[in-house]
């Protein structure tokens, strides 16, 4: 049974910080951090976790969707973890033979040691008590209280497009070839970063990207020698009872430090005929996944194309909810809706496979989700983008961007697109041209 001590940090932010810089002592982590945004899910009585992290593993579980609800079961316990997009292939008929730079499992998830959790009104840290006593978690505050972060140069670092700017365009005129053909109507697509060779300190290069760039779905993982370090504004879905909810986000503009000029942009974002044909058709997606899994007449969309301001970029959000049938659970909404339309394309299957064809690498964690469930079976995962995965041993780092291809979509725009989502981590390294 897991118990609970309430502590208070004198500087939350600090802590925060510590929480993030202590993962160094273990062998997995997740720190799950809301940043004090105020993203409404319409879920009534939901609770709302603005800080999750979790440390060192009781138990684990790789790889297989098929049996994550029986692991679940098997324990009743808090789980962190993520899937990458390649689960893809254990929910419908598909392959992925592109290759991978950062070689995480396709799917883990743990139970963790020590639990962190904030929810607005007090922090509390929990321990399981048939392995742990109050003494254990009194010496693993300490270790956190201790940690003195820092912040280090970082050598100059060639970042490299995996597809060049000629080949990105050459494709998306194809994509359009296929729109035309009525074999989409459209698809994300998307573009690797790599750099090899580079030394880096995670933790700090988090810490970096969320002063940057901070987002309401904020995720650090460590999983040994493999780390993902996100500022990802998008929810996949939250979970509450049988009541769920999905947060696609489609459309994208960039902020300006003249207010006339970000208004403009903000505007531009409101009304473009492009941007909101672009989020609706994504949101007709979620809601025909979400019909799938929900009882008759459940699904809602609670709020269309409605644009919320982040530090870099304006985006355009929809919510869709649902009530779930009473015998499903929380992995059986992974199953109906994954991967999160936002990511793909419709219809999904046709665009998966496009994906696959025309993009150069794995996607693998990105456009996959991180994040908790509850022993109830509650939960909420984020959309992993505007995010660094960094393979510690090979020395090796990698993000992707993505944009939505539709028939009106100009091959130039969408790649203008793509280095504004960039350019929040592309500020976090010294570039070598």
């Amino acid at each position: 049974m897991r118990k609970f001590i309430e502590i208070a940090p004198k500087n939350v932010e600090q802590f925060k910080n510590q929480v993030c810089w202590a993962s160094q002592e273990y062998g997995v982590s997740v720190v799950l951090d809301s940043n004090n945004f105020e993203i409404p899910d319409f879920i009534e009585k939901a609770r709302q976790y603005d800080f999750v992290a979790g440390f060192d593993h009781i138990d684990q579980h790789y790889d297989s969707l098929g049996d994550l609800y029986d692991f679940h079961q098997k324990h009743k316990e808090w789980l962190l973890g993520y899937i990458t997009y390649d689960v893809k292939n254990q929910v419908e008929k598909l392959v992925s033979n592109l290759p991978d730079r950062i070689e995480l499992p396709d799917l883990y998830f743990f139970v963790p040691r020590f639990l962190i959790l904030y929810d607005k009104n007090k922090w509390q840290v929990g321990y399981l008590e048939q392995y742990d006593d109050e003494d254990a978690v009194i010496a693993f505050i300490e270790t956190i209280t201790d940690t003195l972060p820092y912040n280090e140069e970082m050598d100059p670092v060639k970042i490299v497009p995996q597809i060049t700017h000629k080949e990105y365009l050459e494709a998306v005129e194809e994509l359009l070839k296929h729109i035309q053909r009525g074999d989409i109507y459209e698809i994300n697509f998307c573009m690797e970063f790599f750099a090899q060779n580079f030394l880096m300190n995670p933790q700090d290069v988090y810490e970096r990207l969320k002063a940057i760039s901070p987002t309401p779905f904020a995720a650090f993982m460590k999983y040994h020698d493999k780390f993902l370090l996100s500022a990802s504004p998008e929810r996949y879905f939250k979970k509450c009872g049988h009541n769920v909810v999905s947060q696609p986000i489609k459309g994208t503009s960039k902020r300006e430090e003249n207010p006339m000029m970000d208004k403009a942009n903000k505007d531009y974002l409101v009304n473009s005929p492009k941007e909101r044909a672009e989020n609706i058709m994504i949101t007709d997606l979620v809601r025909n996944d979400l019909s799938r899994i929900a009882q008759r007449g459940s699904v809602k969309v609670e709020e269309l194309c409605h644009v919320y301001s982040f530090s870099q970029v304006h985006q355009m959000i929809s919510t869709i909810s649902a009530h779930l049938k009473d015998d499903l659970n929380w992995v059986d909404v992974i199953k109906g809706t994954f991967p999160m339309g936002s990511m793909t394309g419709a219809p999904k299957v046709n665009a998966m496979k496009l994906s696959e064809q025309y993009e150069k690498n794995k996607r693998g964690l990105y456009s996959g989700a991180v994040g908790y469930v509850t022993p109830e079976g509650d939960c909420d995962f984020n959309v992993v983008i505007r995010s660094v995965l960094y393979n510690q041993k090979k020395k090796a780092m990698s993000f992707m961007v993505g944009g939505a291809v539709t028939a009106q979509s100009e091959p130039q725009k969408e790649y203008d697109e793509c280095m504004l989502k960039a350019s929040a981590i592309m500020a976090l390294f010294n570039i070598e041209k």
